[in-house]
């Protein structure tokens, strides 16, 4: 087993293929966040459904006026909440699109650069990733 020290202290272990670093502990999940923005998604879809759904139902389809009441004050009381709740998870999903991005860039910056200083390592090189 071959391990050097890059500039970076980066460890290099040359016969696994698999760079150990401080990095190998913090770690983003970008499934995890791609799973994330659909779960916002689907909250917003769900409750604009329950409001539609409950804009075509009257008493007369279910049962009793005061049910019909309640029906209409929960139309009323959500309509604004659901529009500000839809705005602010909008924000969130542009947020994490771009969150999501960017660990993605980051970690094929870093496979690329790992594996040049690998490459330096293992031909003679001195570990520089310059």
């Amino acid at each position: 087993m071959i391990g050097t020290t890059g500039h970076l202290g980066v460890t290099l272990v040359a016969d696994t293929g698999r760079h150990r670093s401080m990095g190998d502990h913090f770690k983003t999940d970008v499934d995890q966040l791609a799973r994330f923005l659909k779960n916002l998604e689907d909250c917003v879809r769900e409750l604009d459904e329950a409001r539609a759904a409950l804009a075509h139902v009257r008493a007369d389809q279910i049962g009793t006026g005061r049910l019909d009441e309640a029906c209409d004050k929960f139309q009323e009381e959500w309509k604004y909440g659901s529009e500000q709740t839809k705005k602010m998870i909008d924000a969130i999903s542009e947020g994490v699109k771009a969150n999501k991005k960017g660990y993605e860039e980051v970690e094929e910056a870093l496979e690329k650069a790992f594996k040049h200083i690998e490459k330096s390592a293992t031909s003679g090189g001195n570990g520089d990733a310059r």
